[in-house]
């Protein structure tokens, strides 16, 4: 407790005019507050004991909040538009977001003047609000899992920018899902990675993503990249890096830009 409690036992200072009767009259009529100070000082600290053992200590709070406010790559993805844009030019006419809220990534390029877009939700929208919804209905977003075939023709989209995605896929399924973007995807691959060490905003992940993020380093990413002949589309890459630097922009999350297949 922050509070430092009072020591009952603390002895009471004698003034020099109280005579000694008068002190022990003074100590037999404080005695029931005594006690009743001390029975209450006991319940709070069995209650605050209680609440520290059950997970509900400020230490543990900050913790769990340090999660939820962790590094969500789909946020990233709003915060870098403008960077994109400066980058992709053209490009960001039709685009594709594939990754969890994407509503979110979806509604805010819908604003965007001449430009498309559409979403891919690889998980449940149960916690849905009623704009997404009306994004399903209208089938611009739509719930699929993305280590199966993507239901879009080849080249459907100008550009796909994928988010808090594909850490929570292993090699074996990264090998159908990230040649299957590259696919539907007529000028470039945007994926948005977490750095290792980062903390997911998502708390509940093995419930909804049936797996623990597995964040990799950019080297590992790489390496994949060139095993998987997926190539780095240098123009790309080198004009959002110049693009950063005039605005002063810091991704939280790795970035990296691929050429689609031809």
């Amino acid at each position: 407790m922050s509070r430092r409690p009072v020591n009952p036992a603390r002895r009471l200072v004698d003034g020099g005019g109280i005579s000694f009767a008068s002190s022990l009259h003074s100590k037999s009529r404080s005695s029931p507050l005594l006690s009743i100070g001390l029975v209450l000082l006991g319940t709070i600290l069995l209650i605050g004991y209680s609440y520290s053992g059950s997970g509900g200590s400020s230490s543990d709070i900050k913790a769990l909040s340090k999660l939820e406010g962790g590094v969500s790559c789909t946020l990233e993805v709003q915060r870098a538009l403008p960077i994109l844009k400066k980058a992709y030019g053209d490009s960001m006419r039709k685009v594709l977001h594939v990754g969890p809220d994407t509503c979110s990534v979806v509604s805010k390029l819908l604003k965007e003047v001449d430009t498309e877009a559409w979403g891919v939700e690889p998980y449940d929208l149960d916690d849905a609000d009623v704009s997404c919804k009306s994004l399903v209905r209208k089938g611009i977003v739509r719930v699929a899992d993305i280590k199966f075939p993507l239901p879009y023709r080849a080249k459907s989209f100008s550009l796909v920018i994928i988010s808090d995605a594909v850490d929570y896929l292993s090699p074996k399924y990264l090998n159908r899902t990230l040649p299957e973007l590259a696919r539907v995807s007529a000028e470039g691959l945007v994926i948005f990675a977490g750095y290792p060490g980062q903390h997911r905003a998502k708390v509940a992940e093995l419930s909804k993503f049936g797996r623990p993020a597995k964040l990799r380093s950019s080297s590992w990413w790489i390496r994949y990249f060139v095993q998987n002949r997926l190539e780095e589309n240098e123009a790309a890459t080198k004009k959002f890096e110049q693009a950063s630097t005039k605005r002063s922009y810091k991704p939280a999350c790795q970035v990296f830009h691929l050429n689609p297949h031809h």
